[in-house]
């Protein structure tokens, strides 16, 4: 079957069709050559242009959209810093950045178990409060690392690793791994509220693990509570100073909000811990 066939039955639109309805990130860098692919992508973190359609393949923007890409591209081919050019125009569309952004991120997931600390006093009376004999305890430690060995960012598995972070959850309520990544589940389906309720009782348990931290931080983001999410990323690096994500959100968040000096350490921190991480170019730049 022809790729356009396939596409009329399925009600998709063809390639050719999102082509002529609009731009393609691989057409727009290959007629742009001053921008590079992640110059684009950083754009598109800042929330300075949004994509509008996604696919396997690509990603599409609207004609807004591409006027902004050719102006950076314009400026960095007569000798602009993009690092400049791209705090200009968050400044000059700050106020709706607050409203229309989206971090995408992938959150940081809890990979192994460790040992527990112990439980937290109950809030409840002691007669309410669930009781966690060994036998839950190991049947939850058991369902975590069924949900986890599943939990691979395969979209097509995200409910049956979900139903397993659950049941987990159900036998022993204070298994904090659990509930961070079941929050990370969540925040894939954009249940913004979900995740942070699950990210914040998760802080009020066990506040030693810093993907919960970092998490609550990108969801901060994601609401333009900026202050917020920059205290949630340095308490992850407290917890964890090696932690390459959350040095370079870090910096995007200090850069938001019009901190560029105290962003200087964390684009450095970043090119040594991931000399070879997706956004170095980037944070070369910045830190410049």
């Amino acid at each position: 079957m022809r790729e356009t066939e396939f596409c009329r039955l399925t009600g998709v639109p063809t390639p050719d069709a999102l082509r002529r309805q609009y731009q393609a990130m691989r057409d727009l860098l290959a007629r742009y050559r001053s921008l590079r692919e992640d110059h684009v992508k950083y754009l598109m973190k800042c929330g300075v242009i949004q994509p509008a359609l996604r696919t396997n393949a690509d990603v599409f923007f609207a004609f807004p959209d591409v006027a902004a890409i050719k102006q950076v591209n314009d400026e960095i081919a007569q000798g602009a810093s993009f690092r400049a050019l791209v705090r200009s125009l968050i400044a000059s569309s700050h106020g709706q950045l607050a409203f229309d952004f989206r971090l995408e991120v992938a959150p940081a997931r809890v990979i192994a178990l460790r040992p527990k600390p112990p439980a937290p006093a109950p809030a409840l009376p002691q007669s309410e409060s669930p009781q966690i004999d060994s036998r839950n305890s190991a049947w939850a430690e058991e369902y975590f690392r069924a949900a986890s060995s599943i939990d691979d960012g395969d979209e097509s598995k995200r409910e049956e690793a979900a139903a397993a972070y659950r049941k987990a959850l159900e036998l022993d309520p204070y298994l904090v791994a659990a509930m961070i990544n079941l929050a990370n589940i969540h925040y894939s389906r954009d249940e913004l509220v979900e995740a942070q309720a699950l990210y914040e009782r998760a802080i009020g348990l066990d506040a030693d693990f810093f993907e919960a931290h970092f998490n609550l931080g990108n969801i901060y983001h994601d609401l333009g509570r900026f202050a917020e999410a920059q205290a949630c990323y340095r308490q992850s690096l407290l917890l964890n100073p090696s932690y390459a994500d959350a040095h370079f959100y870090l910096a995007v968040t200090f850069e938001k909000m019009g901190l560029s000096q105290d962003a200087q350490p964390h684009w450095r921190a970043y090119q040594q811990i991931a000399p070879n991480g997706e956004w170095v170019e980037l944070a070369k730049e910045f830190s410049e």
